[in-house]
């Protein structure tokens, strides 16, 4: 049964240099825990299987959290998607394979809510997971994760381990990937508002018709979340993580060229995709497991803001 975590055992975050895996690992150790351990890609390629195998059986962690990944906004999805397939799955296998003959006690695998049909009702529940056609520029990403959901529910039921999933909404905060061709729509926004309000643009340009409704949660609050399903969930069903509230990406817009300080004017290129029109969690489960986001959505941005220019010298173009 879920209950409180051994801070004294060996966690092994993969993928802990990434925006949710560092998020993961500041709030482990505000939490106590003393053994967390992790590799960068440069360290260790978690598509190379054999050595997957032998750095997990070396550390023998007691829990794993799964949150390594290829990530992108939908034009890298959209263009590179034999890279966010198969990478991915490579991944998902070669950790979650390693980490059952390691005998780890408990695993969280971390996916996406582009999991989900593009058409799904709303708000989205967990149970409409395979019920509908994929939005077509994502969805070799969403295939994998739907992949490494169900890989979860396999151990589950073929070896009786208590392994998870959780699906969190789109996510934003420190550590955020800001290029111009691989970052989501949050970030991207940031980063493009802030250069045009350092330079003095008269206007920006965003794809799209800025009319799509997204849900937004701060990273700090995906790992809170983590921490918690850890600690009070045990069953087959991903969970949604999110705050269960949307807004437009105009809107979004507005306010990260309001804290930017840009007093230009704002255009929308109509020719760009939109991708799904709304997509909504329905954040029921985790609620009824105790957890609710706390962090609002301009005080993210505000310091999602300010952690970007504090690094914007070292950030990856």
């Amino acid at each position: 049964m879920p209950g409180p975590l051994d801070r004294d055992a060996t966690v092994y975050i993969a993928g802990h240099r990434g925006l949710v895996g560092g998020a993961i690992w500041r709030k482990f150790e505000e939490e106590g825990f003393t053994d967390l351990v992790g590799k960068t890609h440069s360290e260790l390629d978690l598509t190379d299987r054999p050595a997957v195998f032998d750095y997990v059986n070396e550390v023998k962690p007691k829990y794993l959290v799964l949150a390594a990944a290829k990530v992108g906004g939908i034009m890298a999805n959209n263009t590179y998607p034999v890279d966010f397939i198969s990478e991915n799955l490579q991944v998902q296998v070669n950790v979650l394979d390693a980490a059952l003959e390691a005998g780890v006690e408990r695993v969280l695998f971390l996916g996406s809510s582009c999991i989900y049909p593009g058409k799904a009702e709303q708000p989205i529940k967990e149970e409409y997971l395979l019920t509908g056609y994929l939005e077509p520029t994502n969805d070799a990403y969403a295939i994998a994760k739907i992949a490494g959901i169900l890989q979860i529910q396999a151990v589950r039921r073929q070896y009786g381990l208590p392994w998870i999933s959780a699906m969190p909404t789109n996510l934003y905060g420190p550590g955020d990937n800001f290029s111009p061709q691989g970052s989501h729509v949050l970030p991207a926004l940031i980063r493009r508002y802030d250069e045009a309000a350092r330079s003095g643009a008269d206007s920006v340009t965003n794809w799209g018709t800025g009319s799509p409704r997204r849900e937004f949660l701060h990273v700090d609050d995906m790992a809170a979340a983590c921490l918690h399903l850890l600690e009070n969930y045990d069953g087959p069903a991903q969970v949604n993580v999110g705050t269960g509230s949307d807004v437009t990406i105009k809107e979004v817009a507005d306010v990260i060229a309001d804290v930017v300080g840009f007093e230009g004017e704002t255009q929308w290129d109509t020719s760009k995709p939109d991708g799904t029109h709304q997509k909504r969690l329905d954040v029921t489960k985790l609620a009824d497991a105790g957890w609710t986001a706390s962090i609002g959505l301009e005080e993210g941005i505000r310091s999602t803001v300010q952690w970007y220019r504090e690094h914007s010298g070292e950030l990856r173009e």
